[in-house]
């Protein structure tokens, strides 16, 4: 049997020098085996039905919890990680109704093709200066990235669930490479979150049942990314006008003090995701939602799920501007689209008004969930009123 390939302490720090150079701004090496503990955290998700409908979390959970069933000879786990973070506070955006909220980390070029290429390259470096075998990652496999970046040194997973780094703050890209060879370890990284909850305390939608706990069903960037059919009624408020993703938790992390703003320009936010107009969101057909989001990560959850989501901020925006476009699409194709225009349309008219839209709309409906919502919405509308 041959031994698996060593390494020096030389090439390791090679190996970081180069990391750098790529503009990863973390580095560390962990085990590929022992996560036992991991693996008791992520069944007890399961379990309680806290990964919503993410299906691909249960499929793959044995998987997660032994990074060897992604290579068997696999001894090492080099984790890099690079920074995302904003030049401005996200949490402006919210003062701004009338405007899309997009998260922080799909305001630029998707990621994984900022991070793969690079990556790839780093791997090659270990794969010839050692003789190793490499497999690339950046979030497309079962990999638990965070507690494996937590025992490579990275950060730490903080009350939020998500990487803390004290270089960082919240705003860390996670990449992985599984390789044969035997790299000398890195220290994992402590907890130093403290007594701070500030991250617990700021979520719009309780999504956190305790510390280092998350319930994705009531998680804004669940609902709004993942989620694929209708968002719940009791979260229409909160989610405000963030139309994909939410930065709260991250946002408030007093680590964020040490951050600086990303090093790498095709991270930062272009001009089609910084907080646009909901006008123009709304009136986008696929082939302009598709070219305006090109290369981002909003175009992976695709029109339907985002027009759904702007629907939901054009009713909290107050602003009655909004309203024929939210007329319009009530005659989409869309189950999901009709419904939020059904409801959007109640936060602006009168009951008297809404009741001569409905006679025209109701009557030809056939699908029940948006029937449901004409009368739902029937209902509260002398409330509102």
């Amino acid at each position: 049997m041959t031994a698996p390939p060593t390494a020096t302490r030389e090439l390791v720090r090679e190996l970081r020098q180069r990391a750098d150079a790529l503009k990863f701004d973390a580095f560390g090496v962990a085990p590929a085996d022992n996560l036992q503990s991991i693996g008791a955290h992520l069944l007890e998700f399961i379990k309680l039905g806290r990964h919503g409908d993410m299906d691909w979390i249960v499929e793959t959970m044995q998987r997660r919890v032994s990074p060897r069933s992604l290579m068997p000879s696999a001894r090492r786990l080099v984790m890099v990680g690079m920074s995302y973070a904003p030049a401005t506070d996200p949490l402006e955006a919210l003062n701004k109704p009338a405007n899309a909220a997009i998260s922080v980390y799909a305001k630029g070029r998707d990621y994984h093709e900022v991070l793969k290429g690079r990556l790839k390259e780093l791997a090659g470096l270990l794969a010839r200066r050692a003789n190793a075998d490499v497999k690339v990652f950046v979030d497309t496999a079962p990999l638990m990235e965070k507690p494996l970046a937590t025992m490579a040194g990275l950060g730490w997973q903080g009350k939020h669930t998500n990487l803390v780094s004290r270089q960082h703050g919240s705003w860390l890209f996670l990449g992985a490479i599984l390789t044969d060879a035997l790299l000398p370890l890195d220290r994992p990284e402590e907890d130093h979150c403290g007594n701070c909850r500030r991250c617990l305390d700021v979520c719009p939608t309780d999504a956190f049942p305790a510390p280092y706990q998350l319930d994705a069903r009531r998680c804004i960037a669940y609902l709004t990314v993942e989620h694929k059919g209708h968002i719940p009624a009791a979260y229409h408020k909160p989610i405000g006008n963030r139309v994909f993703g939410c930065d709260d938790c991250l946002a408030v992390c007093p680590w964020n003090k040490f951050a600086q703003v990303t090093r790498e320009a095709k991270l930062r936010a272009r001009a089609e995701t910084d907080n646009p107009p909901l006008g123009e969101l709304l009136e986008l057909d696929d082939a302009a939602f598709r070219l305006r989001f090109s290369g981002t990560p909003v175009k992976r959850t695709g029109r339907e799920r985002f027009i759904r989501n702007c629907l939901i901020a054009a009713g909290n925006s107050g602003d009655v501007s909004l309203l024929p476009a939210i007329r319009r699409l009530l005659d989409e194709p869309s189950p999901l689209i009709r419904a939020m225009a059904v409801w959007a349309l109640g936060e602006f008219v009168s009951e008297q008004e809404f009741t001569d839209i409905m006679k025209r709309y109701y009557p030809r409906e056939t699908n029940a969930d948006i029937v449901a919502e004409w009368q739902r919405r029937e209902q509260t509308m002398g409330a509102k009123d």
